[in-house]
């Protein structure tokens, strides 16, 4: 049997405190390989979730809402056993607040177990696994993801551009239930396209975090089929304007320019770096000869200039939307009840088991909003402070691996900083896309190395430490 050491917890800055450095052992079987395949298989619920609610099991599109939470619970469950989820009070944190939301809900809010239950749920089953995976994955398995998803992004392109030129009474245009009429609104009678996903902003988030991979792959090609790699990057180009959505062009514009500043730190990659942009250069040369892609283009930069217009650009969507809601959360909350209106009530399901129909009682269009709305502003403001406190700790570690040339941890924090901070929880896929991210960035800091350890008899053979610290 290999040998393990486990070594000491210690506190690794901020608020968060106690996470532990463990290690895993070397030969032919993980002995968490189960909890591995555990994490993939939310991974690809996530990703195929929508495609099953849509066009295979229609029939069951209510209780496939929730697919993911057993899977959860059940990684939640072997985890704890092993002591192998990271520690930390931001954890702590959440956990207590989901629970005093139970309660309050029930004593001083809309008094259904339900909807509590099925809004405390993302805060009690959900954001712990972010430090599931971030105990049991390593950089290793974050990569193979990455490799996985590379393969996703081509077809997954060729499928919105086959929705976005279907009619809407087109298979490929059913929405839940196999109900007609998926896409969203776009431009120039064209909607957007909701790809495998149950809504349209899966396919933003699903290209963003693509381009991660897609951008890192480039700057590290070995162990990638170049063909895959390519054809993934051909995929991102057209998703952008087949999407028809800012969001996803701010978003690959964010992970583009982090990529830069980890070209500052690690001036040997600047030639992979004008490689990939030329290349991309290329592509798009390429693309705007064909009439479908100039059909596509016409449509989303009518609603790219319609928006900047409306809302603004750059500054709308990163200032207004992304900062300047959390001071609207702060000065509204206190207009509110103190413990908010109940947990779950500002989310559709929670609605819908309320009223009887598909509407939020809370309407919020933010996320922090509706956390105040439902919480009240000591515990929705506390989750807010726990969602950016944790992301902030985050940026702090990968910038200390960028310092060190490490451009990994760096890159997955520019599609992190968008989502877990002010993601729409109340919404399956975004809350999936938030801890998937989450639990993914942690892990990029595993990196194995080797102790050397005199071996005390000849059983006793060398172990590989994850490294959680720089």
């Amino acid at each position: 049997m290999p040998a393990t050491q486990i070594l000491p917890q210690r506190k690794i800055g901020g608020l968060a405190a106690g996470m532990k450095r463990r290690a895993v052992t070397e030969g032919p079987k993980d002995p968490n390989a189960d909890i591995k395949k555990g994490i993939w298989l939310y991974f690809l619920l996530l990703i195929f979730e929508g495609a099953l609610r849509k066009w295979i099991i229609p029939q069951l599109a209510a209780p496939l809402l929730i697919i993911r939470d057993p899977v959860a619970i059940w990684l939640i469950v072997m985890a704890n056993k092993r002591g192998l989820i990271l520690q930390s009070n931001y954890l702590k944190g959440m956990l207590v607040i989901g629970f005093l939301s139970i309660l309050t809900a029930m004593a001083m809010g809309h008094g259904s177990l339900p909807v509590a239950l099925y809004g405390a749920r993302i805060l009690v089953l959900h954001f712990p696994l972010i430090f599931v995976i971030g105990g049991v994955f390593t950089r290793k398995d974050v990569i193979k993801i990455g490799k996985f998803t590379l393969l996703l992004t081509g077809p997954m392109a060729l499928l919105i551009a086959l929705q976005f030129y279907s009619p809407q009474s087109a298979w490929v245009n059913k929405t839940i239930g196999g109900v007609e009429g998926a896409g969203f609104s776009g431009a120039l009678d064209f909607l957007r396209p909701p790809a495998t996903f149950s809504f349209t902003n899966g396919t933003t988030l699903f290209f963003g975090f693509a381009a991660i991979f897609v951008l890192y792959f480039w700057l590290n090609p070995k162990g990638v089929n170049k063909l895959v790699l390519i054809a993934a990057t051909v995929g991102l180009l057209m998703a952008i304007p087949l999407s028809i959505s800012r969001a996803l062009f701010f978003q690959v514009v964010i992970t583009l320019l982090f990529a830069v500043m980890a070209i500052s730190r690690k001036p040997e990659n600047l030639g992979k770096l004008m490689v990939a942009i030329f290349g991309g250069i290329v592509a798009l040369v390429i693309l705007s000869k064909a009439s479908f892609f100039q059909t596509a283009t016409e449509a989303f930069t009518t609603r790219f200039d319609g928006a900047n217009e409306s809302e603004g650009g750059l500054e709308g969507v990163l200032g207004n939307r992304y900062l300047g809601t959390m001071w609207k959360s702060i000065s509204e909350s206190f207009y509110m009840p103190i413990f908010g209106y109940g947990i779950g009530m500002g989310t559709s399901v929670g609605g819908m088991l309320l009223s009887g129909e598909q509407t939020m009682l809370i309407y919020a269009e933010d996320e922090w909003a509706r956390l105040t709305g439902e919480m009240g502003a000591l515990m929705g403001l506390g989750v807010i402070f726990v969602r950016v406190g944790f992301c902030l700790q985050l940026a702090q570690r990968a910038y200390r691996k960028l310092s060190s040339g490490d451009l990994f941890p760096w890159l997955l924090l520019s599609f992190c900083l968008l989502t877990v901070p002010q993601g729409s929880w109340g919404q399956p896929t975004a809350l999936g896309f938030s801890i998937i991210i989450g639990g993914f960035t942690l892990a990029s800091f595993n990196t194995p190395r080797k102790l050397k350890i005199k071996p005390k008899s000849q059983n006793t053979v060398p172990v590989t430490q994850v490294n959680t610290e720089n």
